[in-house]
């Protein structure tokens, strides 16, 4: 196989964001939604979501040059790939491709060159508050996103209790835990066991009829106020959200609140070594231009876990490109 001619290479990476753009379009426009088993023209499609015409068949080609959709008998039809843009596809990827068209996001990444000089992201400096304030603020992209993570959380949040036996723990606080998708998945898989969803208090409001028996919700904020006491603590894709100092003060928290004996459960996405071409390579780049963020490897995980007094560190791998970093307290 020949090599890519480094020409052409350069120029489709440099010009690569207009195709994400016209995937986040046809994504916000719900074309795969319009498409059934027969191809649908570009005039149909047009008129359904009131485009042009020809603006819309040439966004579509050039996704169909990236095996998206493809053309056939005079109009657009789906692939593989663009099945997953459907809205009622059990592995929907739409509101994924939709959430990164937030004008934020896009906004953010215009002043990439200023995180590269500062070291700082650009959330805060494109909108006041940053990207949370702009999604409380904006009800249709806050459902977006919401849509994204839920998404997310039901592929992935299966593969936890497969790969990491929680039955030994009578107490599991999921800090962070959002709505409760693991800390539920994993009390089913560990009928003996309790848990405690500690999240801010208007996260916790949304999900109030959670509370039971074994399931304890507790409001607070883990910078200011004192943790659960558990035989287990889980953080799932909290850790990737902070820098160094702050990812630390967290993980100190979690030491402090920890007795003896328990558990500290990390479940994120590790950064390949050598580098490879795969989302959380790029993921690194979102966090460090938009949050201030910052993905990590199993080393960097080793010393930040060191450092906040916890050893007895392990990887468990547990499926799509995430792993299970388990410490102890020191």
């Amino acid at each position: 196989m020949s090599a890519p001619d480094p020409v052409a290479q350069i120029q489709m990476m440099s010009g690569g964001y207009f195709v994400s753009r016209c995937l986040q379009v046809a994504a916000e426009l719900g074309i795969a939604d319009l498409i059934a088993d027969v191809p649908v023209s570009a005039a149909q499609l047009a008129a359904t979501t009131g485009s042009s015409a020809d603006a819309l068949g040439r966004v579509l080609t050039l996704l169909c040059a990236q095996g998206i959709f493809e053309r056939r008998d005079g109009g657009f039809a789906h692939t593989e790939v663009s099945r997953f843009l459907r809205s009622d596809h059990p592995a929907s990827m739409r509101s994924f491709a939709r959430m990164f068209g937030n004008p934020v996001i896009w906004q953010s990444v215009i002043r990439l060159d200023e995180s590269v000089v500062t070291g700082e992201p650009m959330g805060e400096k494109v909108t006041p508050g940053g990207l949370w304030q702009y999604l409380a603020e904006h009800k249709d992209r806050s459902e977006v996103f919401n849509e994204t993570m839920a998404a997310k959380a039901r592929a992935m949040v299966p593969l936890v209790p497969r790969a990491y036996d929680f039955t030994r723990f009578a107490r599991i606080a999921d800090i962070g835990g959002g709505r409760g998708h693991l800390l539920q998945a994993i009390l089913a898989a560990s009928p003996d066991s309790r848990g405690v969803l500690f999240d801010q208090p208007h996260v916790l409001r949304e999900v109030a009829n959670l509370a039971s028996d074994r399931l304890a919700l507790e409001g607070g904020n883990f910078f200011e106020d004192a943790l659960p006491e558990a035989d287990a603590y889980v953080l799932m894709e909290v850790i990737h959200d902070w820098d160094d100092p702050s990812a630390e003060r967290i993980l100190r928290a979690v030491r402090r609140a920890a007795p003896a004996g328990a558990r500290l459960v990390i479940v994120e996405a590790k950064m390949p070594d050598p580098p490879m071409a795969c989302w959380t390579a790029t993921l690194d780049i979102v966090m460090l231009n938009l949050v201030g963020g910052r993905q990590r490897g199993f080393g960097e995980y080793t010393n930040l876990l060191e450092r906040s007094g916890f050893g007895e560190i392990r990887e468990i791998p547990m499926g799509m490109g995430h792993s299970i970093i388990e410490a102890s307290p020191a």
